[in-house]
């Protein structure tokens, strides 16, 4: 069973449905598109408060004279080792200015959860039980050093590790 995350805790009554061929969103559901059915949907409509799925390989940049009619961009997540989701994160939160909520879906690992937090996601579609678990433990490793800033900054740790004095005075 998936359940949203959010740093406040798990979120119940979550009303986002991800629509496939074999999956639509009912009665008092909200849709969450694919990127060319949004594109062809905003097209002929003026709707606002739209949800929107990016792909790893899909361009973000093609959402931009939207942003301000899209309430969530959830970016997939299809193998724990394509990081493509969080180029894209960042390319929201940094350069296109989104301030809505971006949701990681599909694999979604717990230790890959302060990283995502960092590059700008806000919720979490979690379908692992473990990770469920840890979550609801409250059990997130900070990130001790980091190599470039982000779209949020990590507050619980130092500076970047290249910017560190060690001991040795160096």
């Amino acid at each position: 069973m998936t359940k949203i995350w959010k740093e406040t805790g798990f979120v119940e009554g979550d009303s986002w449905v991800i629509e496939t061929e074999e999956v639509k969103a009912a009665e008092g559901q909200k849709p969450v598109l694919g990127l060319d059915a949004f594109l062809n949907a905003v097209a002929e409509t003026n709707d606002v408060g739209l949800g929107v799925l990016i792909a790893p390989a899909d361009d973000v940049r093609k959402l931009e004279p939207h942003l301000a009619r899209i309430d969530l961009i959830a970016v997939a997540f299809p193998a724990f080792n394509d990081g493509r989701g969080f180029s894209h994160a960042t390319l929201l939160r940094e350069r296109l200015g989104y301030k809505g909520e971006i949701r990681a879906v599909g694999d979604v690992l717990i230790d890959q959860v302060p990283l995502m937090l960092r590059t700008g996601f806000d919720s979490f579609s979690v379908s692992n039980a473990v990770a469920q678990r840890r979550l609801a433990e409250s059990c997130l490793t900070g990130v001790a050093q980091r190599y470039q800033p982000t779209a949020r900054a990590s507050g619980t740790t130092g500076g970047f590790s290249w910017r560190r004095i060690g001991s040795t005075g160096a």
